[in-house]
């Protein structure tokens, strides 16, 4: 299970998601209370334990706003919804996590949408704790490397593993006080947890 905090701002939200035995740690580039600079979020990464990925999360970005991010930051992946990978220029070493939201109007489990090696379903707006529908999460589990994002909290997050089977999860909200103020024992809370269904699941 792949586990991914986001919109960490601060060294103490850093170093409890590490210590908590987080996979990747993801850092805002956009108009939101979780934004941060890159130079910040090279700041707070810097000496990272090795096998953390560090994630960049960017909502429609420039191809300048992206280049800086890329230079200064050194992302392992970047997190952006999926028209945007058509026009930046991403390295093949730099991981590429398309956004999908569950919308009614969109239907990814037709026959003919060609999956990408990795992607990320969430509810149909980012941030604010929106959940997906689990039904429809887990048709998309099947198909792909599919990373659960949207209103998960340390309290549902091994229901949601068990509902949808996800390659990862990803939580930002789910573990905050106010936006953009992260809670430094529901980061623990939500990392236990996950894995505690993940080794329950694998036992099944």
């Amino acid at each position: 299970m792949f586990i991914k905090i986001c919109g960490l701002k601060t060294e103490a939200a850093v170093q409890a998601a590490v210590a908590a035995g987080a996979d990747a740690l993801g850092f805002v580039f956009a108009d939101s209370p979780r934004e941060v600079s890159p130079e910040h979020a090279a700041a707070l990464t810097k000496g990272l334990p090795p096998g953390i990925a560090k994630v960049a999360v960017m909502l429609c970005p420039s191809i300048d706003q992206w280049n800086q991010v890329r230079d200064i930051f050194a992302p392992d992946w970047l997190q952006a919804d999926a028209d945007d990978f058509a026009v930046l220029d991403v390295p093949e070493s730099v991981g590429r996590m398309p956004v999908y939201r569950d919308q009614e109007n969109k239907d990814f489990t037709k026959e003919g949408f060609e999956w990408p090696e990795h992607l990320l379903f969430e509810g149909a707006r980012s941030g604010i704790g929106m959940q997906p529908d689990w039904d429809h999460a887990a048709q998309i589990a099947r198909c792909t490397c599919m990373m659960l994002a949207g209103g998960l909290t340390p309290e549902n997050i091994k229901e949601a593993i068990i509902h949808v089977h996800p390659w990862g999860v990803d939580v930002s909200s789910g573990v905050e006080t106010s936006p953009g103020i992260k809670d430094l024992e529901r980061i623990a809370a939500f990392v236990a947890a996950a894995r505690e269904a993940e080794e329950g699941a694998d036992a099944g």
